[in-house]
């Protein structure tokens, strides 16, 4: 079985769109007809981001962590329990493309990175969409890190301890576990994920704060 986690609080304007991308991903020919769970994480969310998954017939599960690594590594446990063998990670305002799973199982490796293009600039400056096209390098063998596209087994998740309860980065603490641990990484180009660059970010120093800090 694949499992898929996807941390949430108050998404209720993108939510659909993530789930009905994970949910192509999830029934693509080339699976092979395997089993996908699509686990949303609910954390603190006081808006209609539930109803929403439910509706969808997806699993949830809820908590109060407020704290993306945890959030994270909670679904990942869910999933483990339930004899997950891969671990697809994203995020609920970004898209996946039918071929995301499938590309990640085919890749053989222990995890694999992948990439994200922005969907919508409007809420930035061209100013900070320039210098992030300079400092962004969309090449096979890059060493971009994101939450929103990333894909490890069962096996090397355990081996490398699992995510860390942190506030933000925990994507790259997780890599950079995995890489201690010996796992072999495919940094990909292909197969990207399209994800927001709203300024309203819901993780501090994440990709957004990110992206704010560009502007200056």
């Amino acid at each position: 079985m694949i499992g898929v986690i996807v941390p949430v609080h108050n998404e209720e304007q993108r939510l659909e769109e993530c789930i009905e991308s994970l949910l192509a991903a999830a029934f693509h020919q080339d699976l092979d007809r395997e089993e996908v769970r699509i686990l949303i994480v609910l954390d603190d969310c006081t808006d209609t981001s539930l109803d929403i998954a439910q509706a969808y017939g997806v699993w949830t599960l809820s908590c109060t962590h407020r704290n993306v690594g945890k959030t994270r590594a909670q679904g990942a446990e869910h999933l483990l329990a339930a004899d997950a063998r891969w671990l697809a990670f994203t995020d609920a305002d970004s898209v996946v493309p039918d071929s995301w799973l499938v590309e990640q199982i085919r890749f053989n490796a222990d995890a694999v990175c992948g990439l994200v293009e922005v969907n919508d600039w409007s809420e930035h400056s061209e100013r900070v969409r320039e210098r992030y096209h300079a400092n962004y390098h969309p090449v096979e063998g890059h060493r971009h890190i994101h939450g929103a596209n990333l894909g490890v087994s069962s096996a090397a998740y355990r081996k490398a301890g699992g995510f860390q309860a942190l506030p933000a980065h925990e994507d790259v603490q997780l890599v950079a576990d995995l890489e201690r641990s010996g796992a072999r990484i495919m940094w990909t180009a292909g197969n990207p994920v399209t994800t927001s660059a709203r300024q309203h970010c819901r993780c501090r120093e994440g990709f957004g704060d990110y992206l704010k800090s560009l502007a200056g």
